[in-house]
């Protein structure tokens, strides 16, 4: 198979150069069956870097080894997911996906494995976990950095015996599929942390795949953009068939912070304001939410980002904590709370934070107040 037949050929150094005030967009011309009749189906790009992922799919996808796909989320993991398993000799089978982070700690075990009636208070019934459901076939593991540390010995054992046993049930089971895990996170450190087992890394890491974000995709901006404006019309029953150039090359320098999930919200928003044929994209649309100076780059942990919005709203509110426009009421906390988490997370006001003292001006008696 070609992978000049995987994306769409459009020259993106014709409407970079293009002077006019408005570029066509051809939306009719996106022949949605070239994607279709190939096993990449909803990838759309034509990048280098995009064609290396690819590269590394059709390689991987024809034997039976453990895939893990990295990258920020909204690049398009389960996309690549779903390709490896239609590449695959299980084409014909199950392809079943788990979001680890979705599901509560509590469930996650019986989804993942199942369970009798009568196990615990709430199963009425026996449930077939995913992994029976992928026997045979491919199992999706969306967001394994966060399966919690109790789950990933049974998970271990699976990728190394592939047999398990239901919650409440004594009969070993085995299983027959292959295993495609994706994270955002940075597994490797995780391990340091002590958060992730170093012996499931390995046996999760036998082939890794680096999906690039859309930042580094700057060419298959255009041809996204299409994709989403025919998908959006479509669904709307409009019609858009132009984009301003300065709109184009706005899209282009973005940096996409969520990524390809960004830009299909940021052109689905677009073509609902939109009052005519010409797509209108509000300049707010491209400006980041993301606190400034912080490295989009890398996954902030959970305590991180508490600490980033606790001092957020201890400077909007002037390091005021208790009252109705403190920082506790705007947080949702109790003032002992707030104090209990600052404490915690090592939040102290410095000295340049705190306000400056209000010096009372000196009214004579007659005549004006100098200035």
């Amino acid at each position: 198979m070609s992978l000049n037949s995987l994306t769409y050929p459009l020259q993106y150094e014709e409407l970079r150069l293009k002077s006019d005030s408005e570029i066509t967009l051809d939306v009719d011309r996106i022949d949605e069956r070239m994607n279709s009749e190939t096993d990449f189906a909803g990838i759309i790009g034509r990048s280098s870097c995009l064609r290396g992922v690819l590269r590394l799919v059709e390689t991987v996808a024809a034997g039976d080894s453990t895939v893990l796909l990295l990258g920020e989320t909204g690049t398009g993991k389960e996309l690549i997911a779903r390709a490896i398993h239609r590449l695959s000799p299980r084409r014909d089978r199950p392809f079943v996906k788990l979001n680890c982070a979705a599901i509560p700690t509590g469930l996650l075990e019986s989804e993942l494995f199942g369970h009798e009636r009568g196990s615990f208070t709430s199963a009425v019934a026996q449930r077939i976990g995913r992994l029976e459901l992928a026997h045979q076939g491919s199992l999706f593991l969306d967001e394994i950095g966060d399966i919690p540390l109790e789950l990933q010995p049974k998970l271990l054992r699976v990728l190394q015996e592939r047999e398990f046993e239901r919650l409440g049930s004594a009969r070993t089971q085995k299983v027959d599929m292959r295993i495609v895990a994706a994270t955002h996170c940075d597994l490797e450190a995780k391990v340091l942390e002590k958060q992730f087992r170093s012996d499931l890394y390995y046996r999760v890491n036998v082939f890794p795949i680096h999906l690039p974000p859309l930042r580094e995709r700057p060419e298959d901006i255009p041809l996204l953009v299409r994709h989403f404006v025919q998908e959006a019309t479509r669904r709307m029953r409009k019609t858009i068939d132009t984009i301003p150039s300065e709109t184009a090359e706005a899209l282009i320098r973005y940096r996409w912070p969520g990524n390809i999930r960004e830009l299909e919200n940021a052109i689905e928003r677009a073509v609902i304001l939109s009052p005519g044929p010409v797509l209108r994209l509000s300049h707010w649309d491209l400006k980041s939410r993301l606190t400034p100076g912080q490295n989009t780059d890398r996954h902030q942990t959970l305590e991180e980002v508490e600490r980033n919005h606790i001092l957020a709203t201890l400077k909007e509110t002037r390091w005021v904590l208790s009252g109705p426009s403190g920082a506790a009421t705007r947080l949702g906390l109790n003032r002992s709370t707030l104090s209990f988490r600052m404490k915690k997370l090592g939040i102290a006001r410095s000295v340049d934070s705190s306000p400056s003292p209000q010096v009372p001006v000196q009214v004579p008696k007659r005549g004006l107040v100098p200035l």
